[in-house]
């Protein structure tokens, strides 16, 4: 008598589950859109944030953001067994509505799974606010968005605080890069921005913004 297959464990099963819920569509990733400047010399200044905070993510769930689709580079995955997307337009910052637009459409993505990631003057250097919907705030990528979505401004958005210049300019203040002061600060700042995001998708935008909009003590970030 030949032997029995094992069983498949729960966790297999689910797995299987949401593979082939992800292929036949019925079940629709998140996007999550950080927006941008492209090219070497907008690489790390304030105004790319947005693009930082996907690196983050695509680094620790270790998926590729290198496919050019809809003016944007995507790359596709899991967070847990939640499928996602991640995207960086490519359009320049105050055309991203072009590209996230048509991201939006093709992929029939739900409003209240669509996030974007942006820089925001008016929070304090290095805080996060993850809030279900609103406005632009004066933020051209965000104003170019809610254009190409039909005005609609119900869908969530992470923004990313990098305060307001003292002494410059508002275009040379979000175009400049970080202080080594900064930098230490906005890359925790991003480290609790990718652990909301983790929540958000595995356990509900509640407990995401939570942990986003919840100062958290610095030796907990850093464990």
């Amino acid at each position: 008598m030949p032997p029995t297959a094992p069983a498949p464990t729960c966790k297999a099963v689910a797995a299987a589950a949401t593979a082939t819920a992800a292929a036949t569509g019925s079940q629709k990733p998140w996007l999550f859109v950080g927006l941008g400047n492209p090219g070497r010399m907008y690489k790390g200044t304030r105004h790319n944030i947005g693009f930082e905070m996907i690196d983050a993510i695509a680094e620790a769930e270790g998926i590729s953001v290198s496919n050019k689709q809809f003016k944007a580079v995507v790359g596709k995955g899991l967070i847990g067994d939640v499928p996602v997307m991640l995207a960086k337009p490519q359009t320049y910052m105050n055309a991203s509505g072009e590209s996230v637009g048509q991201l939006v459409s093709y992929f029939k993505i739900p409003l209240d799974q669509l996030v974007v990631i942006y820089d925001d003057l008016d929070l304090p250097f290095a805080k996060l606010r993850l809030l279900p919907k609103g406005g632009h705030g004066g933020h051209n990528g965000m104003r170019s968005i809610i254009d190409h979505l039909k005005q609609s401004r119900d869908f969530p958005r992470l923004r990313i605080g990098i305060g307001r210049p003292e002494e410059m300019g508002v275009i040379s203040f979000v175009l400049g890069s970080f202080t080594k002061q900064e930098r230490e600060e906005i890359d925790v700042a991003l480290h609790r921005g990718l652990q909301a995001v983790r929540t958000m998708v595995q356990e509900g935008f509640n407990k995401g913004a939570l942990l986003a909009n919840t100062p958290q003590p610095s030796e907990m970030l850093n464990r």
